[in-house]
């Protein structure tokens, strides 16, 4: 068999020619139904389609201080800056709290500080303009603990969560950690302290053997110490309404879940779960995926979501073409530190000693990775530097092309693989 076919590569596209395999199959997400009238979908989802949740009307007062907590630029493709203005708009025309009660939270975790353009890109220019958008710091001095979870988490959290009026939006996908993103994650770690990121997140590796906890993972939620963890945790930040987004591959809104933290949320993933989640009955002797395009694979911490959920449909040992740009490198300031360790054979020993976020990433990157033979990638990471993380890389096609013999063998395609999700039959 053969085919020609065109995948993201950064903010631009890249094709390819295969010859010869034996099957050729794409995987792509179920069929969504994009939202048409994106406007009459928010007041539902804050009025009558409240879900375990009085209306928005009734949990906001107008002489209420809001702080609205949103996702930060690498969620940027569940397009916030359309729904923004909309509950901006509706806290303050329906409600009437006035705008200078209202204050944008970017709920940043540990990732870096948002360029005021990157703000605009978020919120829109008109609510920029209209109210107060800030940046979450993890670091700050003024951070408020408000518990400790029962797996002996210490909570802190921004102050701007505290005492008012918390509203959520964020969007729903599935995580290499936590299960499903979203929901709780836009507390922990969204808007909380690092220590507590840091207490939380390094639940993800096993308690006695030198490998990732089995429970922790894209798709698991049941008995997830992660996300179990993150639960409790929210529970200590009182919301007021949550606004959750499920966005399909075009870019377009299919569905806006509105209510309580838990329940609308929950609602979410069972969307997410029947339109990505695809169930195939083998695995592929070859894998070729990107890991969807700018900003999926602005870095290598973000775009190493793609290889995960592309790893699912590749059978071990097999080959594996992996498009994913990382213009901005590693993307966590400490992620290529743990390339010493990991030379010298102590990275799950290093780990355990210092856990930072960006180290597990790196360290379930490189456990994924020599699952394949070869992970051959398109990238501009520079390719000695990714060598013993088991990445073979090079900024030319040509040359990665060359490297693979698809004849005969059996390929799976996967055009959107930060967001499709492959489980075994």
């Amino acid at each position: 068999m053969d085919a020609e076919i065109t995948l993201k590569y950064g903010e631009e596209t890249k094709t390819l020619s295969i010859r010869g395999a034996s099957s050729i199959e794409t995987l792509l997400p179920r069929q969504m139904t994009e939202i048409q009238d994106l406007g009459q979908a928010f007041i539902e989802a804050v009025t009558d389609g409240a879900i375990d949740s009085p209306p928005l009307q009734q949990m906001v007062s107008p002489s209420d201080l809001v702080t609205i907590v949103v996702s930060d630029i690498t969620r940027s493709w569940m397009r916030q800056d359309l729904i923004m203005p909309m509950l901006v708009g509706y806290l303050h025309d329906q409600i009437g709290v006035p705008y200078q009660n209202i204050t944008i939270l970017i709920a940043l975790g540990t990732h870096r500080r948002s360029a005021p353009e990157e703000m605009v890109q978020i919120c829109s220019e008109d609510v920029c303009r209209k109210v107060r958008v800030v940046d979450h710091d993890c670091d700050a001095p003024d951070l408020v603990t408000v518990g400790t979870t029962s797996r002996g988490t210490v909570v802190q959290v921004n102050p701007l969560v505290i005492g008012r009026k918390v509203i959520v939006l964020g969007g729903t996908v599935h995580h290499m950690m936590a299960g499903f993103g979203g929901g709780r994650k836009n507390i922990l770690p969204g808007v909380a302290g690092r220590e507590t990121i840091r207490q939380n997140h390094q639940r993800a590796l096993d308690p006695e053997k030198a490998m990732s906890d089995a429970r922790v993972g894209c798709c698991k939620l049941r008995d997830n110490p992660i996300h179990e963890d993150m639960m409790e945790a929210a529970g200590m930040v009182p919301v007021a309404y949550s606004l959750n987004l499920v966005v399909s591959t075009g870019g377009k809104h299919a569905g806006i879940f509105g209510g309580s933290l838990d329940a609308a949320w929950k609602a979410s993933c069972e969307f997410q779960r029947a339109c990505y989640e695809l169930p195939i009955d083998h695995q592929a002797d070859i894998v070729v995926c990107s890991s969807g395009g700018y900003p999926k694979d602005m870095n290598l911490y973000q775009g190493c979501k793609g290889m995960l959920n592309a790893m699912r449909a590749l059978k071990p040992g097999g080959v594996m073409l992996w498009l994913c740009k990382c213009p901005e490198g590693g993307g966590a300031p400490d992620y290529f530190n743990w390339l010493v360790p990991l030379r010298e054979g102590r990275l799950d020993q290093a780990l355990r000693a210092d856990f930072t976020i960006g180290g597990y990433i790196f360290y379930l990157t490189c456990e994924q990775l020599h699952l394949a033979s070869h992970v051959y990638t398109l990238t501009e990471l520079d390719a000695e530097l990714v060598r013993p993380m088991g990445i073979e890389a090079s900024n030319e096609l040509s040359q990665l092309l060359e490297k693979i013999d698809f004849t005969g063998k059996s390929v799976y395609l996967l055009p959107f693989a930060g967001s499709v999700v492959p489980i075994i039959q």
